[in-house]
């Protein structure tokens, strides 16, 4: 039986989604595309789901664009292109960019190669944990295409336009702890999903309205005006105050109750 292109298993809370063409290197074909933006949508919509963790199968995160793939049939680069407004995220943004917006956090666990679209779609997680054995590029140049999948929305808040520049011009591979220094990776670590459940259990301890609040906060406010992040702030704050969570994470913080949290509101 044919294997899915992206496998999703949710557990206690955590989401992990796996993507599943090991034998290409889990490089990105039209379907991986459409199946991406699928469980984007169902993690949006399970209120149940406390954290994500993103990961590659057998090895290695993503070796980018399955270019033979998408251009065996005409339509496909169409369709990957495609959008009713200029400013609206068409499917090959949606990919990296629809981790972002999510409401929970997501973790990236990147083991080997993670080059290309992979790059792309590690940048639109909230952490990125690499393996020692890691090689991260943004090679879309050496193929002679401008990186186009949203993930300049999180390079821009990582790294100095010189080293963005310099990193999109070359398309160097550049190994794990040099992505540590330039701040592309979280943490280096030997074992990264490991790593990445027990960070999730941490966060789990957190109202899951907190998270969503803090998350959609600091995502939809950092290049934003002032005004706005004020405004933001006070609206979320209200919001966070009216539910549930916040006395029970209150009564938690005081050590007066064990209670697990509700499912985060509707609203986020």
């Amino acid at each position: 039986m044919t294997q899915p292109p992206v496998n999703l298993v949710i557990k206690d809370g955590i989401a992990f989604v796996t993507l599943n063409r090991p034998e290409k290197f889990n490089a990105l074909n039209y379907e991986m595309f459409l199946e991406i933006c699928r469980v984007q949508k169902r993690l949006a919509r399970d209120r149940q789901v406390r954290v994500v963790i993103l990961q590659g199968a057998q090895g290695h995160f993503s070796s980018g664009l399955d270019i033979k793939s998408v251009t065996s049939k005409p339509l496909q680069p169409l369709g990957l292109l495609a959008k009713w407004l200029p400013g609206n995220a068409n499917l090959a943004q949606r990919v990296s960019i629809g981790w972002s917006r999510l409401p929970v956090p997501v973790i990236a666990a990147i083991e080997g190669y993670c080059y290309g679209g992979g790059m792309q779609i590690a940048l639109g997680a909230d952490f990125r944990f690499a393996a020692e054995n890691a090689e991260l590029s943004i090679m879309e140049a050496k193929w002679g295409l401008v990186p186009d999948m949203a993930g300049l929305v999180s390079l821009r808040g990582i790294l100095p336009k010189d080293k963005a520049l310099e990193l999109s011009m070359t398309a160097r591979v550049i190994n794990a702890g040099e992505a540590a220094s330039l701040g592309l990776v979280t943490r280096v670590t030997a074992a990264p999903v490991d790593e990445a459940i027990v960070f999730a259990g941490e966060l789990m301890t957190r109202s899951p309205d907190a998270l969503a609040a803090i998350k959609g906060s600091i995502h939809r406010s950092w290049s934003g005006s002032i005004r706005r992040l004020l405004a933001r702030e006070s609206w979320y704050q209200v919001r966070l105050l009216l539910g549930k969570n916040f006395a029970i994470a209150a009564r938690r913080q005081q050590g007066k109750t064990d209670r697990d949290y509700k499912p985060r509101q509707k609203f986020w």
